[in-house]
């Protein structure tokens, strides 16, 4: 579970780095972004993970993201996976939904994916050890929040994991892959054509099939391109109005899909986490 540390920088106090490892769950090298804020000098802090989108790595949110600021002064760690296993041998495809940097965080049955793409046991289970056993990490203490097919990531994994995590939120979420063309083409390719095994990868299917979390904040820009074919926030709230799931969506006017929306609104997400991480 050792982990190779690719750089470092200081920032607001605390400290970014890139670490690679092996991955028993993929096969392969993975890297990580994480950042450490100055609280974790002295002792274990909260962790909140973010899941990238399509054709992201760790690198996007680290660069683009603009957390640090808001985490150092709440006292989180942030980690930021690589969105799927990459590398010579690697399976691929020619479109940039699919592939590597498309893992929509499940773990693939079909060929070629088996071999490699196992990003929900990576996410869920073997990245937490990783960082437990290199970081002063309180797991006892975890959010989860993502962007787009990350964001489709979080909301599973938390509705999943719901006693592993105290806080979720996203922005522009895939909130229904089995539903809309991302997923109707990641999931036969990944997990096979049954849709019965799709919906344990579908925030809304879960949902309606009983799995439960106390409250959800999701920020969606009303200028996204992929609003309406691909992300259909309204089934989400109608999911979890018949639920009884809080949900907080928030339509911002003007915002689109890119990381400027996500940069604008991620002092929210974190104070979203950091009140519900703080006890």
């Amino acid at each position: 579970m050792t982990v190779s540390i690719l750089s470092r920088f200081a920032a607001h106090g605390g400290r970014q780095l890139v670490a690679r490892h092996t991955s028993r769950a993929t096969g392969t090298e993975m890297t990580f972004a994480i950042f450490l804020p100055p609280q974790a000098d002295s002792g274990p802090c909260p962790v909140v993970w973010y899941l990238s989108g399509l054709t992201c790595t760790h690198a996007n949110v680290m660069e683009k993201g603009e957390y640090r600021k808001a985490a150092a002064e709440a006292g989180l760690i942030v980690v930021c996976p690589d969105t799927s296993p990459r590398g010579e041998g690697v399976a691929d495809d020619e479109a940039y939904d699919l592939g590597q940097g498309a893992g929509f965080y499940v773990d693939a049955t079909q060929k070629p994916w088996a071999t490699h793409f196992r990003m929900k046991t990576y996410i869920e289970v073997e990245l937490p050890e990783v960082v437990a056993a290199n970081f002063p990490a309180d797991l006892d203490r975890q959010g989860i929040f993502g962007h787009s097919m990350g964001g489709h990531g979080a909301l599973t994994i938390a509705l999943r994991n719901p006693s592993r995590f105290r806080s979720l939120s996203a922005f522009a979420p895939i909130v229904a892959p089995s539903q809309v063309p991302w997923g109707q083409k990641a999931f036969p390719a990944y997990i096979g054509p049954d849709p019965a095994k799709w919906r344990r990868h579908d925030a809304v299917a879960l949902i309606e099939d009983g799995a439960r979390f106390p409250e959800i904040l999701v920020d969606q820009g009303e200028a996204d391109t992929f609003l309406a074919d691909q992300l259909k926030p309204e089934l989400l709230a109608r999911a979890c109005s018949d639920a009884g799931i809080g949900l907080t969506l928030r339509m911002q006017p003007g915002y689109d899909h890119s990381y400027y929306f996500i940069s604008t609104f991620m002092p929210d997400h974190i104070a979203w986490h950091a009140r519900r991480l703080a006890a």
